[in-house]
């Protein structure tokens, strides 16, 4: 047999082997596929059709809802939204959580991505102990620091007031995004960086429109995050903010439905509970694509 022969038979050998192999990766990426899809659909099920009931039960009195749980309303009527709204002010609790999360993110996205910045891009003394204490506030349970918190903002006279639930917020998720952040500043380029100085320009203008421009993605994702956590948080308002005139909506929640006791009106709860959540799918919605891009990059590095 010619070596040329032998060469071929040794190459068709390989070539087969390969296919089968690629056969086999293909049946188990299939099957692995197939497995997720039903997992990720049965998931989706369970988070939707809730919140499919809760949005149709708002359109339903009391009586409607325990006489038929899973049928339409006879009435598509907003009463139970007016009622939610007006009655039992969650107007004033909806306007009150616009504010305070509104001003702690920004406050927090600031802050957090200075601090970053300065922690990832600058060799100072003490800056690893500045880090490590951050990473350290991510592991203290936010429970133990109650009572602390409660003294701490009597003594500075801000107990029960918007403005100290704001100083609240934004202690309780500047850890997070600092420590979500500094992966992000130091895996930029140092050059771009020099060039900036090189240019005549000074810190503040190096940072504010040339590195944080650059860390789009992961300043869009870190602040989805914060804003879900803050617009849910309810600790920290049920124990720090006892004035009924500057309650935020998961307080609302929960006094609505224990003020009642037996007689809670359940149309108006849901509709409430709509009115909680529709905001977090909105801001979800419009910065979806900031957070995929932020993921993909993320993972690319």
């Amino acid at each position: 047999m010619s070596t040329d022969t032998r060469a071929a038979i040794t190459i068709d050998r390989r070539t087969s082997s390969a296919k089968e192999s690629r056969a086999k990766d293909s049946g188990g990426d299939k099957w692995v596929g197939g497995v997720s899809h039903v997992v990720l659909a049965i998931w989706s099920i369970i988070v939707i059709l809730p919140m499919v009931w809760t949005l149709v039960g708002s359109f339903k009195t009391t009586k409607e809802i325990f006489a038929s749980p899973f049928g339409l309303p006879e009435n598509w009527s907003f009463d139970n939204y007016v009622n939610a709204w007006v009655k039992n002010n969650f107007g004033l609790m909806f306007l009150n959580t616009v504010i305070v999360v509104g001003v702690a993110l920004v406050l927090v996205m600031v802050l957090g991505a200075m601090c970053a910045y300065v922690l990832a891009r600058f060799s100072l003394p003490g800056s690893r102990v500045v880090y490590y204490l951050m990473l350290a506030g991510l592991t203290f349970p936010i429970f133990l620091a109650i009572v602390p918190l409660f003294f701490i903002l009597q003594g500075m006279g801000l107990l029960n007031t918007l403005p100290g639930l704001i100083i609240t917020y934004v202690a309780f998720a500047l850890p997070f995004t600092v420590f979500f952040l500094f992966s992000f500043f130091k895996s930029l380029p140092y050059e771009i960086q020099e060039a900036a100085y090189v240019d005549g320009a000074s810190e503040w203008r190096t940072f504010f429109q040339v590195m944080l421009p650059m860390a789009k993605p992961g300043m869009a994702a870190v602040a989805i995050m914060n804003f879900l956590g803050l617009w849910n948080q309810f600790l920290l308002p049920i124990s720090l903010n006892t004035d009924q005139d500057n309650y935020v909506l998961s307080q609302g929640m929960a006094n609505f439905a224990s003020a009642a006791g037996y007689q809670v009106d359940f149309g108006a709860m849901f509709a409430a509970v709509i009115i909680t959540i529709v905001p977090v799918l909105i801001v979800y919605v419009m910065f979806q694509r900031q957070l995929q891009g932020s993921v993909s990059q993320g993972t690319s590095k």
